[in-house]
């Protein structure tokens, strides 16, 4: 069933693709790198400068940080973006030769690239995906979809290379990515422009898949209160004093009587 929907995915979306401009591996790796936590669009619009500056590994190691910075500055973590690419750069220069290297493990121990820059990397510079790329929107989809229930994108990941053969790996996420900027949104999905409404059991009612239920607090979830009860005020006793004992009586009548 999951094949299916996906096909009817790339039927609505036939021009699916990496949305992030880029003319080499060097500007992708470096383009994905800087979209952590940033859109596609914002990195589009600051890599223009960047590369006509830097255009080459050569020449970004070599570049000074303090005018990198100032080019990346319109983008969240840019200082820590600025010293990833800079030395991203340099160790493309000390262990590939300024060639970006083409598995994952040598992808991943470059200076800011995780699995998922790993992975687009592989899929769309060379066509040779070792994994799907699970970004917001995959594992958002993915979720209302009920392709997965698990939470973390280390376990989507492994549950859709299971569902998908290597071949649609990297078409998969593009296509999900795809259905998730423009129809599958995180608030107010438009699912009646949706072509798979059918297959979908989050139709309609996508906007609370995936997230935690609100916790409803019963008497027994409220702690008592630690707080100690003040102990009640003793009445005050009464000023008068008490009265004579009868011997003491006697003894003043004896003194009234002349006894």
């Amino acid at each position: 069933m999951c094949k299916e929907t996906f096909a009817e995915l790339r039927a609505k979306h036939p021009d699916a693709h990496c949305e992030l401009n880029h003319d080499s591996a060097f500007q992708l790796i470096v383009a994905t790198v800087l979209s952590a936590q940033t859109t596609d669009v914002l990195v589009n619009q600051v890599t223009p400068e960047l590369f006509e500056r830097w255009p080459t590994p050569e020449a970004l190691a070599a570049a000074d940080r303090a005018e990198v910075e100032r080019v990346l500055s319109r983008m969240g973590m840019f200082r820590q973006k600025a010293k990833n690419i800079t030395s991203l750069a340099a160790q493309l220069l000390e262990r590939h030769r300024g060639q970006v290297p083409r598995t994952q493990d040598e992808l991943v121990a470059l200076a800011g690239v995780g699995r998922k820059t790993a992975n687009v990397v592989l899929g769309v510079a060379f066509n040779a995906p070792e994994g799907v790329v699970v970004d917001t929107h995959v594992q958002r989809i993915a979720q209302r979809l009920g392709w997965t229930q698990e939470t973390t994108p280390e376990k989507i990941e492994a549950e859709l290379m299971q569902l998908f053969p290597r071949e649609d790996w990297d078409m998969l996420s593009h296509t999900l990515i795809f259905h998730g900027r423009r129809i599958c949104s995180a608030r107010s999905p438009a699912c009646a422009a949706c072509p798979v409404t059918d297959a979908c059991p989050s139709a309609f009612n996508a906007e609370n898949v995936g997230r935690k239920p609100p916790r409803s607090r019963s008497k027994a979830d409220v702690a008592p209160s630690t707080k100690a009860t003040p102990a009640p005020k003793k009445k005050a006793r009464a000023a008068s004093a008490s009265p004579a004992s009868p011997a003491k009586r006697k003894g003043k009548a004896s003194k009234r009587t002349g006894h």
